[in-house]
């Protein structure tokens, strides 16, 4: 934990410091507002303050600032990466003979703005509820609300999480599935999750945990899974009354499952009836349908939530957004219900799929 709060001290700091050279270069003045470089230090120091004071302490002034904290990270982020295709344009223009140094800095302040305010409108905006047709070979016409990387608590309230169910709620799904990383930290876990229990469907809520249950209580996790009557599957499958079997695997990284545990968990079902996978880590989709896997469902990748993040999502994961085909076998990754920490999203958007299973 401490090498990672040391880590992740060096990042924020290098993304204002980076921004701040990238300014200094176009608008000397600044150096005066800014002497020896203090201004990406305090910038760092509230950042920190915001993540970490906000997970223990609830109240109006903390929710605050932690999205304050949280939007700095991301217009810190997004600014970097401005700064660095300004940095490469630079350098090829200046390659070139071409002088930038009285347009680029303005261009690179207005690209940013931008960006930011895109970002900000794909965070706070309710999510879309999108549509996905698949084909599963002897399972019966399904209309299945997916729930994946909500985050709520401190960075999501109340009146999203009840406006973004009512959305699914319009839909009237015969069931809902829930694919984990769905309450962080922050107070009313038990209202979320109340929330979540009067949604009512014909065959009920099945979910699997997400690596964020195991990261920051897990003992919370399962009491909030229970008060929201999700059927929680670690490692195990469920026959329902229309010969549906759900089976549910553990995080794949946090709870190190490995594609031998996968197989012995599938070997237990009855080839004869369909079967849907659920895992919150979009892994071993080739394995799940070499064992008779009719159709898998993931999440946790956020299809990288701020561009150009999923650059980097997609050198972990093989596949990160969208529907495959996989040996035949369908399988879908959401990019998730809301975000995780920084309240923006970014040619991103989040959603609310209705997966309909032989429609």
């Amino acid at each position: 934990m401490a090498a990672f709060f040391i880590l992740s001290t060096i990042v924020i700091w290098g993304l204002f410091a980076a921004t701040g050279l990238w300014l200094l270069t176009f608008f000397p003045a600044l150096s005066k507002i800014s002497p020896a470089g203090w201004l990406p230090v305090l910038l760092t120091l509230f950042v920190l303050a915001g993540i970490t004071l906000t997970r223990t302490h609830y109240n109006a002034w903390t929710g605050l600032l932690y999205y304050s904290a949280y939007i700095l990270f991301g217009l810190a982020f997004i600014a970097f990466c401005v700064t660095a295709a300004g940095a490469v344009l630079f350098s090829i223009l200046k390659f070139f003979h071409v002088t930038a140094r009285n347009y680029l800095g303005i261009i690179s302040i207005a690209v940013t703005l931008v960006l930011f305010v895109c970002a900000l409108w794909g965070g706070f905006s309710t999510p879309r509820t999108k549509h996905i047709s698949v084909s599963v070979k002897n399972a019966p016409t399904l209309k299945i609300a997916l729930i994946s990387d909500a985050h709520l608590g401190m960075g999501v309230s109340y009146a999203r999480w009840d406006k973004a169910l009512k959305r699914l709620e319009q839909e009237k799904p015969d069931m809902v599935l829930v694919l984990g990383d769905v309450f962080e930290y922050g107070p009313d876990a038990d209202k979320y999750a109340a929330r979540l229990a009067a949604f009512q469907t014909p065959l009920g809520s099945y979910g699997v945990l997400g690596n964020h249950e195991y990261y920051n209580n897990y003992q919370q996790a399962l009491d909030f899974y229970k008060k929201a009557n999700i059927k929680l599957l670690r490692n195990e499958t469920v026959l329902l009354p229309n010969n549906l079997q759900i089976a549910g695997l553990k995080d794949i990284r946090t709870a190190e499952v490995t594609t031998q545990d996968l197989a012995e968990l599938l070997q237990k079902t009855d080839a004869d009836k369909p079967l849907i996978l659920l895992s919150h880590t979009p892994l071993y989709a080739h394995e799940a349908a070499a064992n008779g896997t009719d159709l898998m469902l993931s999440g946790h990748t956020h299809n990288g939530q701020i561009w150009p993040f999923n650059y980097l999502v997609r050198l972990q994961f093989p596949y990160v957004y969208g529907l495959f085909n996989i040996d035949g076998m369908p399988f879908y990754i959401t990019s998730g219900m809301f975000y995780w920490g920084i309240p923006l999203r970014l040619f991103a958007p989040a959603e609310l799929p209705i997966i309909e299973v032989n429609a």
